[in-house]
C-alpha cells in the first residue's frame, strides 16, 4: 500500500475535523455575521423612512411638541408648562422652517424671549412680523381687535432668525406664534 492510501490515524482525523470546524466558524464569522447586521440595518432604515414620509406628509399643525433636536436646531425654547403646543416644519435646499404656536403665562412668555436673547421691550405693539405667506402655509391669520405685539430675532448665519408674534389679549395666557428660519 502507498501512503497515500493509508487510513488516517485517529488524531489526524480529530485535527481533520478541527480544521474544518475552525473553517466553518470563521466562514459564518466573516460572511454571517455582516450579512445579519445589513438586514437589521436595512429594516432599521426602512422604519425610519416611513416615520419621516409619514411626517412630511403632514400638512399643516401638528397638535404635539416638536422634538428636543428641532427645538435645538431651531432655537425655539417653549416654556415648561405651556399648553396647545403645534408645530409643523418645511425645508428645501435653501431655507429650513419649523412653525411653533403654544399658549403659556405671562412668566412663561418672559422666560421664553429671554431664552431666545430679547425681551418684552424688544416686541413692538401693534404689529405682526410673520409674513403673510408663512400665516397661510399653516392656516394662521392674524385679525385685527386683538392685541398683537411682535419682533424678529435676527442672528448671524447659520443661526435661525426667529419671526415672533405674540397675541396678549389675555395678559395670563399670551398666544405665542414662532417662525424659525434656518439656512444651510
Amino acid at each position: 500500500m502507498s501512503v497515500l492510501n493509508q487510513p488516517a490515524s485517529p488524531e489526524e482525523r480529530r485535527r481533520m475535523i478541527r480544521r474544518r470546524v475552525l473553517t466553518a466558524v470563521v466562514i459564518v464569522l466573516l460572511i454571517g455575521i455582516p450579512a445579519g447586521y445589513l438586514v437589521i440595518s436595512a429594516q432599521q432604515s426602512r422604519a425610519s423612512g416611513r416615520d419621516k414620509e409619514a411626517e412630511s406628509s403632514v400638512t399643516g399643525l401638528r397638535d404635539s411638541w416638536p422634538s428636543k433636536m428641532k427645538r435645538r436646531v431651531f432655537e425655539v425654547p417653549i416654556p415648561g408648562g405651556s399648553t396647545e403646543v403645534a408645530y409643523f416644519e418645511t425645508s428645501n435646499w435653501k431655507t429650513s422652517r419649523l412653525y411653533v404656536e403654544f399658549t403659556t403665562s405671562g412668566t412663561g412668555l418672559d422666560d421664553f424671549l429671554n431664552d431666545i436673547g430679547t425681551s418684552r421691550a424688544a416686541l413692538d405693539a401693534a404689529d405682526v412680523t410673520i409674513g403673510e405667506r408663512d400665516a397661510r402655509t399653516v392656516g394662521w391669520t392674524f385679525p385685527p381687535g386683538r392685541d398683537w405685539s411682535a419682533t424678529t430675532h435676527r442672528q448671524k448665519d447659520p443661526r435661525p432668525t426667529r419671526d415672533i408674534t405674540v397675541d396678549l389679549t389675555d395678559p395670563a395666557a399670551p398666544r405665542v406664534y414662532v417662525v424659525s428660519t434656518a439656512t444651510p
